[in-house]
């Protein structure tokens, strides 16, 4: 089945166009800066990589490109069967992905307060595509919806029940698409060896998930994405009293600290040179302590936090490392073994040299749990689930 995956932003849209039978992505691209000058989309098919520099005001125009783009490559906008749309927040509705209708599409504008900045963008082009091309079906796949049942235990905050019931507070988690995808792809790798998985997805973005019998159990994002680990520029938890505290004593208003804490902190702060690890590895070795105290912050609090997940399951038998840093830092998912050995986990250190593309193991044979790295292909699991939903 023929499926165009739609990730849409703020001021973006991403987009790939995939085979589910055999998987092959057949084209993707990237809109930037809709709405704002110099906007641009990349565009890549075939291994051949273009950049267009067009005027984007807004997410129709981007659409319309995208398909005008597919056109022109020689690629029969007829035979596309579904559109599938990344949807970052389900809020209080989706346990799973569903066929858009005028009602599905309502809920996600109305949960949208959770995720403004993503969810109202992902609303609109999702009516853009009903509008433009009607006889193609839409899905749309939560990031939420994985983490939906997790028990309450793990779930609810301790706020009054009447405070939670009326605003919908709970932890809702993310990057949900990505842990079932690992949880899909290790299973079948696998099989019966796995059983309690703990999900690590560590990239610009990060959260662990335990993954039991493929259910979440629990996750280490929130309400927002800005709870659990550290981030590249997010806080990951912290005192829920330091945002008073910085209002009341510091003199900053709530959006000043609501930027302080998503945009201006985690690895960027800690590091005093840039929110991407590679560049603070770098740093590391060349002697800057404080990057050296960044890495090691960042190394315990992934341990700390699988730790935490192992709690939820009462113990687990895998762990994988996926996403930007857990798929390409060697030194990251070394760093992390070591600060789990008292758990009995060994990496061998040949093994976590090799680069590739393909799910690999690369703990001994007399680690206490099975370590792997699994590249996320979040796309391919919106495009299956679309096959799954409208390919009946």
């Amino acid at each position: 089945m023929n499926v165009l995956v739609i990730n849409a932003g703020s001021s973006s849209l991403k987009y790939q166009l995939l085979d589910t039978t055999t998987h092959e992505v057949k084209a993707k691209g990237n809109c930037e800066r809709i709405g704002i000058n110099d906007s641009f989309i990349g565009h890549e098919e075939r291994g051949q990589k273009s950049k267009m520099d067009v005027e984007l005001p807004n997410h129709r125009v981007a659409v319309q490109y995208v398909f005008e783009i597919l056109k022109g490559a020689g690629f029969d906008i007829n035979s596309i069967e579904g559109i599938g749309h990344r949807v970052v927040q389900g809020g209080w509705y989706f346990s799973k992905s569903e066929v858009v209708t005028d009602d599905t599409l309502q809920k996600v504008r109305e949960v949208a307060p959770l995720a403004p900045l993503h969810n109202y963008a992902e609303a609109d082009v999702i009516e853009i595509c009903r509008d433009l091309f009607p006889s193609i079906g839409n899905v749309i796949v939560p990031d939420t919806a994985f983490h939906f049942n997790m028990p309450e235990k793990a779930s609810r905050y301790a706020l009054p029940r009447d405070v939670v019931d009326k605003y919908h507070i709970r932890k809702y988690g993310a990057h949900g698409t990505s842990h079932r995808y690992i949880w899909y792809l290790t299973h079948k790798l696998m099989g019966e060896k796995t059983h309690k998985l703990i999900s690590c997805h560590i990239g610009s973005g990060a959260s662990l998930c335990a993954i039991q019998d493929g259910k979440s159990m629990d996750t280490t994002m929130g309400l927002t994405p800005l709870d659990g680990l550290i981030m590249g520029t997010r806080t990951g938890t912290i005192d829920p009293a330091t945002v008073f505290y910085l209002y009341r004593v510091g003199g900053y208003s709530i959006d000043e600290i609501d930027t302080m804490m998503n945009k201006q902190s985690g690895l960027r702060a800690l590091s005093d040179i840039s929110s991407d690890s590679r560049d603070i590895e770098q740093a590391a070795s060349e002697g800057n302590e404080h990057c050296q105290m960044t890495l090691k912050m960042f190394y315990y609090r992934i341990a700390q936090l699988i730790a935490e997940m192992a709690q939820s399951m009462h113990g687990f038998d895998t762990i994988v490392f996926t996403a930007g840093i857990g798929e390409n830092s060697e030194l990251t998912r070394a760093e992390v073994a070591k600060e789990l050995a008292w758990l009995g986990i060994k990496i061998d250190v040949e093994k976590n040299k090799v680069r590739s593309d393909e799910p690999r193991i690369i703990s001994t044979d007399d680690s206490a749990a099975t370590v792997l790295v699994v590249p996320t292909n979040e796309e391919l699991m919106i495009a299956m689930d679309v096959e799954d939903l409208l390919g009946k």
